[in-house]
């Protein structure tokens, strides 16, 4: 199908462009800024403007929307201001009536005028729809409830269901907190648990509708294409947890004590009456996709924080013995190797032309890294090709420029750093074909200090421990959870046991060469 997709931008948004991009549909983005969202979405996602910019066609909610709407087969309505981080201000609640409400209007306002409007119209909707319940079990019949954040939910399911006036099939998704890796609840709520600040909000007892991210990207893809699913269906996980249980598990899986209760009072004075929302009790349950015999992969909050912060994403970060036989690393000499296998569930062309196209990293990257590619498109993908970005590692903004040193269509291809934060980073993506799916390995050969300075071991492997490896592990570990978005691919669950022959036949195809002066620091 063609999809057009509202909030393409956001959390949810880019992992579902991702997961539909798997089963083949053409995701179309309505974005406020079509250059942002290029960096954010790759280069396999049409753009269409909700405002005037460059690079995108221009749209006037009744001309060139209704058109671009004519091609599409569906809409997935996710755009919405953040409710929780600022007060409630009498512009601040416009604002999240406008971005919710506001733009489900203009959508069914341009079905009107399309010529062939989208049959199903996935809108996303809140469980705050039920309001403060207390331990009240709340189905999708459950009433709605009399508040701010619940008269939202309702204006904005009315809105959605307006489509169904141009025949479309309307699905309003009730969901949860969403946990998911880099971003949403969890990437606020990191830092101070990890520092082991974290603990329960109010009184703790208010429930928590939580889902993991993966099942609400499959209850999505679910909505879109089964003809049955119509109407409000709450997507949440089948077992919420009250506030205490939920950073009790958090505190455990971090190795951090979670005691720092943030009193109530505390909290209405820091945010006033959006204070409401984290406070407020929903103990909703899908009823509707139970009953469907829905397939939840994470059910329990603990597995499924564990899953997420703490998981095997295959990942083996040790000292650099052999290297590849390239005059790059002979003259910078790299100290560790990070090495990752992925298996992909497509076909080797189609992964190759997925890297073929520069674009694509930055969909690959943590969106709190800020990836731009800064090379001007179209960018030809070739032995000798630079290409320069911006990022952010942390606090810190970088400018970065690799060159493609070796160029393979069929195997793979490997650049190298020539500006950068790190003296040595050397990255091969190798392909292999297995069956009908492919065989990914990615290794990254790296120095973080000069050789003048590398002789002192202890600091180079002091940095790397306490620093770069766990920011390097973060980094892959989100781009293996995209790669499971975009292809249904996975991590061995073991570490690949390997032959001398194996061995030789994964290594790189420049050759590779013993490196002295063990413990990964330069030899002398």
């Amino acid at each position: 199908m063609r999809v057009l997709v509202s909030g393409a931008t956001g959390f949810v948004g880019r992992a579902l462009c991702l997961r539909l991009a798997r089963d083949g549909h053409q995701v179309v983005a309505w974005v406020r800024s079509p250059e942002r969202a290029r960096h954010l979405l790759g280069a396999d996602v049409e753009l269409v403007a909700i405002d005037a910019g460059a690079g995108a066609r221009n749209d006037d909610s009744g001309g060139e929307l209704a058109r671009e709407l004519s091609t599409c087969d569906a809409i997935v309505h996710l755009a919405g201001e953040p409710v929780i981080g600022k007060r409630w201000s009498a512009t601040q609640r416009e604002r999240l009536h406008l971005s919710r409400v506001g733009l489900a209007n203009r959508l069914v306002a341009a079905m009107s005028k399309s010529s062939r409007a989208p049959h199903t119209f996935v809108s996303s909707s809140a469980v705050g729809y039920y309001g403060e319940r207390g331990d009240d079990r709340l189905g999708e019949n459950s009433p709605a409830g009399d508040d701010f954040l619940a008269r939202l939910c309702v204006d904005w399911e009315q809105a959605a269901q307006a489509a169904a006036k141009h025949g479309a099939r309307v699905v309003c998704m009730r969901t949860g907190i969403v946990l998911g890796p880099e971003g949403g609840v969890l990437g606020a709520m990191r830092l101070p648990f990890q520092l082991g600040l974290g603990g329960p909000l109010g009184s703790g007892r208010q429930y928590v509708p939580w889902v993991h991210l993966d099942d609400l990207l499959e209850m999505y893809a679910l909505a879109l294409t089964d003809p049955t699913i119509e109407g409000p269906w709450n997507a949440t996980a089948p077992e919420p947890v009250t506030n205490a249980e939920f950073t009790r598990a958090l505190g455990r899986v971090l190795r951090r004590p979670a005691i720092f209760t943030v009193p109530k009072f505390a909290l209405y004075a820091a945010l006033g009456a959006s204070a409401s929302a984290p406070l407020g009790s929903q103990r909703a349950i899908p009823e509707r996709f139970l009953g469907r015999g829905f397939a939840f992969v994470h059910r329990q909050i603990e597995s499924a924080l564990r899953e997420i912060l703490r998981g095997d994403h295959g990942l083996r970060l040790g000292p650099a013995r052999e290297v590849p036989d390239h005059a790059y690393l002979r003259a910078r000499r790299p100290t560790h190797v990070l090495e990752q296998t992925t298996e992909i569930r497509a076909p080797l062309a189609q992964v190759a032309q997925f890297f073929s196209k520069a674009e694509n990293l930055g969909i690959l990257t943590p969106p709190s890294m800020v990836f731009r590619v800064e090379t001007p498109r179209p960018i030809a993908m070739a032995k000798g090709t630079r290409i320069d970005y911006t990022l952010r590692l942390g606090p810190f903004p970088l400018r970065w420029r690799t060159s493609i040193e070796v160029w393979d269509d069929s195997a793979g291809f490997s650049d190298a750093e020539e500006r950068g934060p790190f003296h040595c980073w050397w990255h091969e993506h190798r392909f292999e074909a297995q069956g009908e799916g492919t065989l990914m390995r990615d290794r990254v050969f790296f120095a973080v200090l000069p050789r003048w300075i590398g002789w002192l071991g202890w600091m180079e492997r002091a940095i790397v421990a306490l620093t770069v490896g766990r920011r390097l592990r973060r980094i892959f570990g989100y781009r293996s959870q995209a790669m499971a978005w975009r292809f249904d691919a996975r991590v061995p669950s073991s570490p690949l046991k390997k032959s001398r022959r194996e061995a030789q036949r994964s290594s790189s195809w420049l050759g590779t060469r013993r490196r002295d002066g063990g413990g990964g620091l330069p030899g002398r």
